[in-house]
């Protein structure tokens, strides 16, 4: 094991059935599997890393979640080509999802870098990037 890989990433939810049905189609066309099941968690893994999804506690839901203040910015994700990008891109605006910086899409992150930004259920963004 290489030093300094992520191990894992564990992300409370609002509604865990809601992030379980985004995060679980999108991190399985990455290619995760479906890893642990519990009644509040859920996550998937890909080779060693793991990402673990858990249902917040009522007590804490009353203070949202906003990606520019303090903590988590963005998740970002490799896929395999510019490709995988654009079908990507399709298939989220078949489900609804909201598409982020549309005026520069794909070239929103500079016109060297390919990705498509988007938002899962709670607003966390995430990028898909391609080589």
């Amino acid at each position: 094991m290489l030093q300094g890989l992520l191990h894992h990433i564990e992300i409370y939810v609002s509604d865990l059935k809601r992030s379980v049905t985004f995060w679980g189609w999108l991190l399985e066309e990455l290619e995760y599997e479906p890893y642990q099941e519990w009644e509040r968690g859920r996550s998937w893994r890909i080779g060693e890393t793991y990402i673990v999804f858990v249902q917040t506690d009522e007590r804490f839901l009353d203070i949202p979640y906003h990606r520019c203040g303090v903590g988590l910015n963005h998740l970002a994700f490799h896929v395999s080509s510019r490709q995988q990008v654009d079908v990507m891109t399709r298939k989220l605006k078949e489900k609804g999802v909201k598409i982020l910086y549309t005026d520069k899409h794909p070239f929103a992150g500079g016109e060297d870098h390919y990705a498509v930004y988007f938002e899962d259920p709670d607003r966390i963004k995430v990028e898909l990037v391609a080589p």
